[in-house]
């Protein structure tokens, strides 16, 4: 599992850290694994690393130290590298050693040498981004503000961009974005993740993260701020069925969805349910949706009885008259796990005493904008909750008593006590009609089989985002195709 730290904490256990080791020690460490991932990019991007151009941004911080010496590292290697200085204090050791090793530098702030500076960048195979870092505030400033704008992303025929701790320019602990900002292919990491690096909208600055370790584990306290699931962590909770389990230990999700404009809904929330291994779905609906559910997924059983987790709102109007409201109300104040999607999310605010961490809450940006508005809270857009999706999510948790998903390119899963999980596995052609209602399928089944819904919406966000992955093959797809692709997903976690 990744976790992130936030920067207080980090601070802490940096502070402790210092104190037992030699003076610079750790910005050694930082800079050897620096360097050895920079000299693994080269490779990728340019096919080795001695002759290869690379270009330091360099601010006042110990990140900007931490560049410096990886670049000197790089230099020996025979690479040429040169640093661009944007502030105008750096770190002294490490421009001396870079210099010692055939680096050389400019001053980026001098209008004389920053068409100079401009070049360099121009023509690095790999910038290294050492501008700005735990202790600098949101957004950058000239002259780095006007460097990192110019830099072309790699599709383009630009460098490849590896950032120190994280991008320059990011809300470390929020995960805000406020322009401009580095934009990382990969970002090197010391000690610990920080919480930027797992929330969106800063987490698609990051790129790939790599952790180097410098011995801050044992320091840090005991909860981290944001955790990720890996493979093996989803793994290790999916519900495996026994020889001696039945249809009923496995689990039965009952699903209210689908509505008269809607019937695809419907079909996709069972087809996900299903796929995901529930040993039975009993769906309730209007007719003319569950005759396309009778059609596509004779497994399914129609009408009510016992359930032990329920899929409300995908594709429900709770204003048509049609039923399902009521059937959702029902469902919602039953005590049984639920996951809430869609439709169903405009029943929240009447019933908080339905609700509680069993409760698993889907919504999307602007549903949740709409679900907080509602609940009380000022919150003026889609975009506000998307560039503090971290808070927004917390909050709603918070209020509601309930687990909640916020889904996206980063889904995050929030508990009413503050916990944050982050998952980022779906390829961006998962953004398609009905995805995610074959999500909150999967998200029923693991409820049905035991699992809470602070593990069953990251386990379930993982394997619809890997499943989409399998499914496209690196091209478009579409949620049908991400359902039929889950059991072979979930085999290949099970490594089976």
């Amino acid at each position: 599992m990744l976790r992130a730290w936030r920067v207080a904490d980090v601070r802490a256990a940096e502070a402790v850290r210092l104190d037992q080791v030699p003076d610079g020690a750790l910005m050694q460490r930082a800079a050897a694994g620096l360097a050895a991932v920079c000299a693994g990019v080269l490779r990728d991007a340019a096919g080795g690393v001695s002759g290869r151009r690379v270009a330091l941004l360099v601010g006042a911080g110990n990140n900007g130290g931490d560049a410096l010496w990886a670049g000197e590292r790089l230099a020996r290697r025979g690479a040429r590298v040169d640093a661009v200085l944007c502030a105008e204090a750096v770190h002294a050791e490490g421009l001396a050693a870079l210099r010692a090793a055939g680096g050389t530098a400019v001053d980026a702030r001098d209008p004389a040498t920053r068409a100079a500076a401009v070049r360099l960048l121009d023509r690095a195979h790999l910038v290294v981004d050492g501008l700005v870092g735990l202790g600098g505030s949101p957004g950058l400033r000239e002259p780095a503000a006007g460097l990192v704008a110019g830099l072309r992303p790699v599709a383009d025929g630009g460098p490849a961009v590896v950032a120190v701790d994280l991008p320059s320019g990011v809300d470390p602990d929020g995960g805000g974005t406020p322009a401009p900002h580095v934009r990382a292919d990969v970002t090197v990491t010391f000690g610990a993740a920080k919480p930027c690096l797992l929330l969106p909208p800063a987490s698609r600055a990051a790129g790939r993260v790599v952790e180097v370790d410098i011995g801050l584990g044992p320091l840090l306290p005991p909860s981290a701020a944001v955790e990720r699931l890996h493979g093996a962590d989803a793994a290790a909770l999916w519900p495996v069925p026994g020889a001696g389990t039945d249809k009923y230990r496995r689990g039965v999700v009952g699903v209210v969805a689908g509505s008269a404009a809607y019937t695809g809904a419907a079909v996709l929330a069972v087809a996900g349910a299903l796929r995901a291994g529930a040993g039975m779905v009993r769906y309730v609906g209007p007719e003319h949706a569950a005759e396309h559910v009778r059609l596509h997924h004779p497994e399914a059983v129609v009408g009510e009885g016992r359930v032990q987790a329920w899929v409300l709102g995908p594709g429900v109007d709770a204003d048509a008259g049609d039923g399902q409201r009521a059937a959702a109300e029902l469902a919602l104040g039953s005590g049984e796990p639920c996951v809430v999607d869609a439709g169903a999310l405009a029943l929240v605010p009447a019933m908080p005493g339905a609700l509680g961490p069993h409760v698993l809450l889907t919504p999307h940006a602007g549903e949740l904008a709409r679900l907080l508005g509602a609940l009380g809270e000022p919150v003026p857009s889609r975009e506000d909750v998307e560039q503090r999706a971290a808070a927004h999510v917390v909050r709603a948790a918070a209020l509601t008593g309930a687990t909640v998903l916020l889904k996206g390119s980063t889904t995050l899963v929030a508990t009413p006590e503050g916990r944050l999980r982050s998952q980022a596995d779906a390829p961006g052609w998962l953004a398609t009609a009905g995805a995610g209602d074959v999500l909150a399928g999967i998200a029923g089944t693991l409820l049905a089989a035991g699992l809470d819904a602070f593990d069953a919406g990251p386990v379930a966000a993982l394997v619809h985002g890997r499943a989409a992955a399998r499914a496209g093959g690196g091209g478009p797809v579409t949620a049908g195709a991400v359902a039929e692709a889950v059991p072979a997903t979930v085999a290949a976690l099970l490594d089976r």
